[in-house]
């Protein structure tokens, strides 16, 4: 929920969400576009100091939420230096130095894909980011999914921290070995109360006549125009430069 509640403390919250996304998507193309993971890496920079510094997200707050897909890029990149190779006894694992060019290439254009990604999610709550895609025609179903995944992580990450101050209460986490005892217990009776809440939640949805689709209120942009112009120039600013490298680089 951190992300959630840094969207709606954001300055960019009252922008126009069609005017962000284009920007992310300029950014995006303009990470695809990176020909060396110098420029890659320095578009990643440019884009989080644009969410720190423009959008005014707190950097600590941004560091916590950009920790756990960096993490999962770096063991991407580990293991994507090991390969196997054919050996006396078959095929073993081995260390490949020679991959690390495509290696870098790859996790310096996916650190610009994540921030832009987090520049567009930073800064828009989920209500008007399901508005958006409402508006590009993305199908109804997948958007009810979206939201009702979005709400029982909700109703489990509250559940979950319930579970976890009782546990503590009751000296559940004294030992390590208490610990693991105590988290498998809680999993197994967090998997039952999130099957019964969403049995819940169906039913109340049947009761009321439900079909099938969410609705909500589409709010009016004020300054949509002007937000849809500086984004269109901005987005094209990465572009170039982008191409600007790859020219130079070339040349």
């Amino acid at each position: 929920m951190t992300i959630e509640r840094l969207a709606y403390a954001s300055p960019w919250r009252h922008m126009a969400p069609s005017a962000k996304a284009l920007f992310c998507a300029a950014a995006m193309a303009a990470a695809w576009l990176a020909a060396s993971p110098a420029a890659a890496l320095l578009l990643a920079l440019l884009l989080a100091a644009v969410t720190v510094a423009g959008a005014r997200t707190p950097w600590r707050a941004y560091v916590r939420v950009l920790r756990a897909p960096l993490g999962f890029l770096a063991l991407s990149c580990l293991s994507m230096l090991v390969t196997l190779a054919p050996g006396r006894d078959g095929l073993a694992w081995r260390f490949a130095p020679e991959l690390l060019p495509q290696v870098l290439m790859t996790a310096s254009r996916a650190a610009a894909l994540c921030t832009a990604l987090l520049l567009l999610v930073l800064t828009t709550p989920l209500g008007d980011l399901l508005g958006l895609l409402r508006r590009l025609r993305v199908p109804p179903l997948l958007l009810d999914l979206m939201l009702l995944a979005y709400r029982m992580q909700a109703v489990l990450g509250e559940a979950w921290a319930d579970g976890l101050t009782a546990q503590r209460a009751r000296l559940g986490h004294g030992t390590p070995g208490q610990a693991l005892r105590s988290t498998a217990r809680l999993i197994s009776c967090l998997a039952v109360q999130v099957w019964a809440r969403a049995s819940a939640l169906q039913a109340a949805a049947q009761a009321r006549n439900d079909t099938g689709e969410l609705r909500f209120l589409t709010p009016q942009w004020a300054r949509s125009g002007r937000h849809h112009a500086v984004a269109l120039l901005g987005g094209l600013a990465l572009v170039l430069a982008v191409l600007a490298t790859r020219v130079g680089g070339g040349a």
